[in-house]
């Protein structure tokens, strides 16, 4: 019964696995539990680096509930159960001539753990994917189902697009999406100092851009991607495996080795990275939002007000200096624009994201903990599904309707069917 996550940092030894492959049989789980008083957790990918997904009860592999639904062609939204991967959403989407508008950069995730941990994407005029729901069904702690939108039970929908596992089990999920596009794509290191001088600009200025700094140069690696009408084309299959695959992945994963085995070389072995050069190419939307990632690492990422970007990073460069810290993960930023949604990282303004990774095998804990006291300075609030070491007491203050999201916590799940150690320490208990 053991299991861990991607990252391999995660483990439990649940007491019964269940891979429903119907709505009904979802609930027939959770009732079957509550007789028992077990608890309940539901595990996609298993790509969340926090112990938000584990159990010592029952665990519901989502392996099989994993099909398109509906299709609504007219409003170009899709209804899918929630154990459906990003990846194989978007190949079933862009055969049906339709996209999700904005997507993070890899797409292993279900999206069910994708909406309930905010995981988001970039661009300053497009919200997160927990911001394109417009419907969801959800299995509550009795085993009954909720069905819920902007017209139907709008006060659990209001909350429960990010959810953070807590409110009950996502069964089906509504996405507004939009007409297929393509995306102009251009990728090219830059000063990170002159990127950060102009930074306004290059958000405001482009669909879609992030950069990636390199830690112990002065050098950013940008990414400018923007909807065109031009066909595809600039990257054939030779240059998409060198690049994504041998460069960023098999190259990279062997800097890193290297990095682990002797820190001391590591700063030099970073200065080899912005040499890539610039790369341009015309894909459809979905082949350019992720890519993949066959590195494993652990990862902290943090939302910070917009405006408070260039301070976040320009102080993550000093406490790497000042502290003495190896660092051969590049810091990755990102923005979206604000949302609504209670627990949403982008709830109330608009954002920008930091996100600081350490390879496998290496210490993180002194550098994560650097990062997060900046943050905290920031009014950061931490990405759900990516570690860190805030509790209820601390993140309470940072969301302003904490509250609302705790009266439908208690609505849903009073007797805590859904907790987990996880959402005890960051939600805190549902007394």
């Amino acid at each position: 019964m053991a299991w861990k996550n991607w990252a391999g940092n995660q483990r439990c030894e649940p007491v019964a696995v269940e891979r429903p492959a119907s709505q009904d049989e979802l609930a027939a789980v959770v009732k079957q539990a509550a007789a028992a008083g077990r608890r309940v957790k539901a595990v996609g990918a298993g790509h969340s680096f926090t112990d938000a997904a584990l159990t010592d009860g029952v665990q519901l592999k989502l392996d099989r509930y994993g099909a398109i639904l509906d299709v609504d062609r007219e409003r170009n939204q899709v209804t899918v159960q929630s154990g459906i991967s990003i990846a194989a959403l978007n190949e079933q989407l862009f055969a049906l001539g339709m996209a999700m508008p904005n997507l993070g950069d890899i797409a292993y995730q279900s999206i069910s753990g994708a909406i309930s941990t905010a995981t988001h994407g970039t661009g300053a005029q497009l919200t997160g994917i927990a911001g394109q729901v417009v419907g969801m069904s959800i299995v509550t702690g009795d085993g009954s189902i909720v069905s819920c939108s902007a017209d139907e039970e709008s006060e659990v929908f209001h909350a429960a697009r990010v959810g953070v596992g807590a409110l009950g089990l996502i069964s089906t999920v509504t996405l507004q999406c939009v007409p297929a596009f393509r995306l102009h794509a251009i990728e090219e290191p830059m000063r990170v100092d002159a990127v950060l001088a102009d930074l306004d600009s290059y958000v405001d200025g482009n669909d879609h851009f992030e950069f990636f700094w390199v830690p112990h140069t002065g050098w950013a690696l940008t990414k400018r991607n923007n909807r065109t009408d031009d066909p595809v084309g600039g990257m054939s299959r030779w240059k998409f495996f060198k690049e994504k695959i041998l460069l960023e992945n098999v190259a990279f994963g062997l800097v890193n080795r290297v990095g682990r085995m002797r820190p001391k070389l590591i700063p030099r072995l970073q200065r080899l990275v912005p040499s890539s050069g610039t790369t341009e190419y015309v894909a459809p939307s979905h082949k350019i939002f992720a890519s993949p990632r066959f590195v494993k690492f652990l990862e902290m990422e943090y939302a910070v007000p917009r405006a408070a970007v260039p301070e976040a990073l320009n102080r993550i460069r000093s406490l790497i200096d000042d502290r003495g810290f190896q660092i051969g993960f590049p810091v990755e930023v990102r923005f979206t624009a604000p949302d609504d949604i209670p627990l949403s990282t982008a709830s109330g303004r608009p954002t920008g994201y930091l996100a600081v990774h350490v390879y496998k095998g290496m210490a993180h804990e002194p550098y994560f903990r650097g990062v997060e006291a900046i943050m905290d300075s920031l009014d950061g609030r931490p990405h759900w599904g990516k570690l860190h070491f805030q509790t209820a007491e601390t993140l309470a203050p940072r969301y302003a309707e904490w509250d609302t999201f705790q009266a439908v916590r208690r609505r849903l799940d009073p007797e805590g069917r859904f907790t987990n150690g996880y959402t005890t320490r960051v939600l805190g208990t549902l007394d």
